[in-house]
């Protein structure tokens, strides 16, 4: 009698473990976006290869390719400064750069520390 009670306490509790877990909700996927911009000179407006772009406080980063072009992907839609530092010139922030459902781009003018 004793086991026959300990097996049926056993089983309700196996089953109310396993109903529960139908009763929660999934998760609602996160939606990101991906934040693009163009690095040029302030002064010539040509663009900048190889410049390091990076979201303040955070380890995200990327480097513009040969046409001054970058993209961030998987970003949370929010605000965010964007720093952009290059050898020879002087660090750029943009401040509280709005990174929306739509038109993600920026353009960040670095001048010469020369």
């Amino acid at each position: 009698m004793k086991k026959t009670i300990i097996s049926i306490a056993f089983s309700l509790i196996i089953g109310w473990t396993i109903a529960g877990n139908d009763l929660i909700p999934a998760e609602t996927p996160v939606q990101t976006i991906t934040l693009k911009g163009k690095v040029v000179d302030f002064n010539s407006g040509e663009s900048l290869t190889g410049v390091e772009v990076a979201i303040e406080g955070s380890t995200i980063k990327t480097y513009t390719d040969f046409d001054g072009n970058f993209e961030i992907k998987d970003v949370k839609p929010g605000n965010y400064n964007l720093v952009a530092s290059y050898i020879s010139y002087n660090n750029s922030l943009v401040e509280n750069f709005t990174a929306a459902d739509t038109d993600n781009n920026v353009e960040i003018k670095l001048q010469s520390s020369n």
